[in-house]
């Protein structure tokens, strides 16, 4: 049994494992406290848990070095791309070493002619577009932080463009992975599909570096349109955007991004962003394809919108203003910190079958009026997938137990809906106790599989589930 199961820190492995890697990796290694702190950041409210030393590999092979000696004295290891997840998965709850994966930002390969490429996992998503640039290719996951590869492959991550080009699990095709025993594995080859044993890239997509730390991730890639439209149009209620946007999918419009955002929300970007939208319940839309394509998905979106009750569709073939639209929308975050200066924002996602979005997103609503919180809900519409953020006053420990009592109603409404307590934020630490709820003995399975590859329980350990229970 680990120290991580006792929930005992292992002060001596700890102690001995950084005189170790001090004397191999002299100044890589770094134990000052604002820099550990830095470490266990989270963009959310859950507390932090500082690493006891952070340390800054260049290659695999040093990867290697590290991951064995953390083994060698029952050390756990917190991988940790740029530290924008939403569930404290870089938090050390037991302390240990973080492996900061920045100077691991290589574009290794790119094969235009097969549309993928080889990143190390300190890529971010925008460094590797903007060396795509020139080849006409694109990466199309787009969370919406500038996440680093590595991370968003561990989270599974998706985002705005996951209606058209999927998530992280579609567009992974291979990753190359240090393993608990200080080993790196290659779970595939480049070939489009294979039939080839057990599907071992599927198994380190989201396993939020509970089972390895990634060093190489294989991408597909997608031609950059030749024209793209995108709009915002307002409606009269949540229900009546939901609806527009069931009808939009069920008609097989192939619309490349089609995203929620409730009044609240609307006023929260209005005035962040400087902008004069309607501040009603409102769908951000985005069209890809030639010139005459997008306008005619334009024009048939207008007559969906039209017959649910929508105002008028405002698109643009504009860069300038549809950068502006999407700017705003991603900074949906930091401008509804604003609604409620000084508070910090409980994020949590819940996804259900699409058609019945209108319905979760409305009962949610009105627990949140019931409730009396404050709480804007955006979501990635096209998917059935939408956030809701808490505003919350931490040291009031009554708001706190009133937002997360209604983060459970949330999981347990979109559960009964046989939906999911995540779309793409991941478990990490704040989701695990609805775990089990979803996946029921799917977990045991889990825990089987983390046993047997990491058996000491050094990897990201306290993430995801219990290694015992």
């Amino acid at each position: 049994m680990s120290d991580v199961d006792t929930g005992l820190r292992n002060e001596e492995g700890i102690a001995a494992v950084i005189g170790v890697l001090r004397q191999r990796f002299g100044d890589q290694v770094q134990t000052g406290e604002t820099l550990r702190a830095q470490h266990a950041h989270t963009t959310t409210y859950i507390a932090g848990q500082l690493p006891d030393a952070v340390i800054f590999p260049n290659s695999t092979d040093e990867i290697k070095t590290i991951v064995r000696a953390c083994a060698d004295h029952r050390v756990p290891v917190i991988p940790f791309g740029t530290g924008s997840s939403l569930e404290g998965h870089v938090n050390a709850p037991l302390g240990g070493i973080s492996i900061d994966m920045a100077r691991l930002d290589k574009v290794l390969e790119v094969n235009a002619e097969d549309l993928d490429c080889t990143v190390e996992p300190g890529v971010t998503r925008e460094q590797l577009n903007t060396h795509l640039r020139d080849t006409g290719l694109f990466f199309p996951i787009d969370p919406g932080a500038n996440a680093s590869i590595g991370g968003m492959t561990a989270t599974r991550a998706s985002g705005t463009n996951a209606v058209r080009y999927g998530t992280m699990r579609e567009n992974v095709m291979a990753v190359t992975a240090v393993t608990a025993a200080g080993e790196e594995i290659r779970t595939a080859r480049r070939a489009r599909k294979s039939s080839a044993g057990y599907d071992l890239t599927r198994l380190f997509v989201g396993s939020e570096g509970t089972l390895g730390v990634l060093t190489s991730v294989t991408l597909k890639l997608q031609g950059i349109p030749q024209a793209i439209s995108g709009g915002v149009c307002p409606f009269p209620s949540v229900e009546a955007a939901c609806n527009a946007v069931i009808m939009t999918i069920q008609m097989g419009i192939p619309v490349a991004r089609i995203e929620l955002l409730d009044a609240l929300q609307m006023k929260a970007c209005n005035a962040y962003s400087n902008l004069s939208n309607p501040e009603s319940p409102s769908l951000f839309l985005e069209f890809h394809g030639t010139e005459a394509g997008v306008a005619e998905q334009a024009s048939l979106f207008a007559e969906i919108a039209a017959e649910c009750g929508g105002g008028e569709f405002l698109w643009t073939t504009n860069p300038e203003r549809r950068t502006e639209l999407w700017k705003a929308r991603h900074n949906a975050y930091w401008a509804s910190l604003q609604l409620r200066p000084g508070a910090k924002g409980l994020s949590t996602d819940v996804c259900v079958p699409i058609s019945r979005l209108a319905e979760c997103v409305v009962e949610t609503q009105e627990d949140i009026a019931a409730s009396g919180l404050i709480a804007p809900i955006v979501g990635h519409a096209g998917d059935g997938n939408f956030h809701v953020l808490v505003l919350i006053d931490t040291d009031i420990p009554a708001e706190v137990a009133a937002a997360e009592a209604f983060v459970g109603r949330l999981n347990t409404r979109a559960l009964a809906m046989d939906g999911t307590c995540t779309g793409e934020h991941g478990i990490g630490q704040g989701k695990r106790r609805y775990l089990p709820l979803e996946m029921g003995e799917g977990v045991s399975v889990m825990r089987q599989i983390k046993q047997a590859l990491d058996p000491m329980n050094i990897m990201n350990p306290g993430k995801i589930f219990s290694f015992n229970d």
